[in-house]
């Protein structure tokens, strides 16, 4: 149906861009014109985290051209290296390999029936929502699993696919910070933190639940929001849902009863399921234990598990899958169990292609300095504006949320921006733990719109396999009242926690005095 209003205009224009893949390789050359250009013009900037040992000052970070001798030897002699060591291209490939399986043996549609069947459509947007979030410990596997998955559960609840597929990419990109429990991103992020603090006043010791209560206010001030976009404005502007759209490999049609088989099939995929859980707790609490390394620090003894997650939900798509479908006759024998493998890869090759130029865009950019130069700059920006401390927060909720536009890693931005910003804002009472917690705020908000975010040509693969003719303008128009309902809730979390001084986690606070440096 044809769209009206602002969301309308931002559909047929973003859907009058060229095909994703040659926009990235146009985001290409103007990067390359611009490295020139602030080469040429010697644009630089101290990085505040890196000292020189010859001088013992700051080391200055200079914008190199894309078209001088090193960067065009690393473009043309690091080209399989530059497209294998995408981030998100091992993530997406290896759960694909299992998730193809459990899709194509019918398990999928089958569970998911079985599991909204009598469940209440009113609960249903809150309940993928908080389960999305609470994906957000699994890192990039988040991506893969929760947001296809979320399209087929609402497709079997009889329920437009593309409402899920916008429900839990808001919630588990947009609202990548929120969360009930700390996680590896808390330990990385104040980790950073923790090393800004120890450039200026030295010896500082940054609890890793220091974000604990704010993540967690997060997750309850997103969720309504959440929750009243996709109900009372995403759904209504897309209607009904018409089969006629869904592209070749989008889940077939979800029978109205479930066979005899395929109750078998389900109760055979739920015990290998279970076994599978099992052996994961005995990994973790076992005698041997291989997935807790206790020669780290506590909060980071568990990261072998979490860096394990992505090979478990390889197999508990795989295993399960096969599981089902041996019992509900969809797979007769392991060349079934292959051949589906295959043509879940098949289903991958556009992605591969896309994967192919974005790497290359994402690793020239690191090449040139541009992001890190950027991020300095606009960080020394902050700090001269002279702003009360209440609006700095501010400041900084919204220049994340604008740089996060071009530089998608959350910890590449804070390690230049935390050794400028912590210390600046300690010097006037602010808390390290309350400015970490305003970038997050910032940092998360925009991934939802921004196609230079990893995972976005991703989701749009995932809408198109619904409606074929979904584009990057649909894409954006879909997730822009998600972006702008989850902004506005998370700078009224941040302005409430300066006003009423709410403590951010166990021992931290809002306000501070400045700490001495060690002797």
């Amino acid at each position: 149906q044809t769209q009206t209003g602002f969301l309308g205009w931002i559909e047929r224009t973003g859907n009058r861009l060229p095909d994703p893949v040659l926009l990235f390789v146009y985001f290409i050359v103007i990067l390359v014109a611009l490295s020139v250009v602030a080469s040429i013009a010697g644009w630089s900037a101290p990085h505040p985290a890196e000292i020189d040992p010859d001088t013992g000052a700051y080391r200055v970070i200079i914008v190199e051209s894309l078209l001088s001798t090193e960067n065009l030897r690393r473009l043309l002699t690091l080209v399989p290296e530059t497209f294998t060591h995408f981030p998100p291209l091992g993530f997406v490939l290896v759960v694909m390999l299992g998730a193809g399986v459990a899709e194509r043996s019918g398990l999928f549609t089958t569970a998911m029936r079985a599991t909204v069947a009598k469940a209440s459509r009113f609960w249903l947007t809150p309940v993928v929502a908080l389960a999305c979030m609470m994906a957000n410990h699994a890192a990039d596997a988040a991506f893969v699993v929760m947001i296809p998955l979320a399209a087929i559960i609402y497709h079997a609840a009889g329920r437009h696919p593309l409402v899920g597929i916008g429900v839990s990419f808001a919630a588990v990109s947009g609202a990548f910070s929120a969360n009930l429990m700390p996680g590896q991103l808390d330990a990385l992020l104040l980790g950073i933190t923790e090393a800004a603090v120890q450039t200026v006043f030295g010896d500082y010791t940054i609890n890793i639940a220091g974000n604990w209560y704010f993540i967690a206010a997060m997750t309850f001030a997103y969720l309504p929001v959440i929750w009243f976009v996709t109900d009372r404005m995403v759904e209504p502007r897309l209607g009904s849902y018409d089969t006629a759209l869904a592209g070749e490999t989008a889940a077939s049609e979800v029978p109205d009863k479930i066979t005899p088989a395929q109750k078998r099939g389900l109760r055979n995929a739920a015990l290998v399921a279970l076994g599978l859980v099992a052996l994961w707790l005995l990994l973790v609490f076992g005698p041997v234990a291989p997935l807790v390394d206790p020669s780290l620090p506590p909060e980071a003894q568990l990261n072998p598990l979490y860096e394990s997650l992505l090979p478990f939900f390889l197999l508990v798509f795989l295993l399960p899958g096969y599981a089902y479908g041996r019992a509900a006759g969809t797979i007769g024998d392991h060349r079934d169990l292959i051949s589906m493998m295959a043509e879940a890869m098949k289903d991958m090759a556009y992605y591969l292609v896309l994967s192919f130029v974005a790497a290359h865009f994402v690793v020239m950019f690191a090449w040139s300095n541009m992001g890190i130069v950027l991020a300095v700059t606009g960080a020394d920006a902050l700090k001269a504006s002279g702003l009360p401390m209440w609006a700095m927060l501010i400041a900084i909720v919204l220049f994340g949320a604008v740089l996060n536009l071009i530089i998608g890693s959350a910890s590449a931005k804070w390690s230049v921006m935390a050794p400028v910003l912590v210390p600046m804002l300690m010097l006037v009472g602010i808390s390290p733990e309350m400015t970490t917690a305003a970038y997050r705020v910032g940092d998360s908000a925009t991934n939802i719109i921004t196609p230079l975010m990893v995972y976005f040509p991703l989701i749009l693969i995932f809408c198109q396999r619904w409606n074929k003719h979904f584009g990057l303008g649909s894409l954006t128009a879909l997730m822009m009242p998600y972006f702008f309902g989850i902004m506005a809730a998370g700078l009224a979390v941040t302005v409430s926690w300066v006003v009423f001084d709410i403590p951010l986690g166990p021992g931290t606070s809002v306000f501070m005095d400045i700490p001495m440096a060690s002797e």
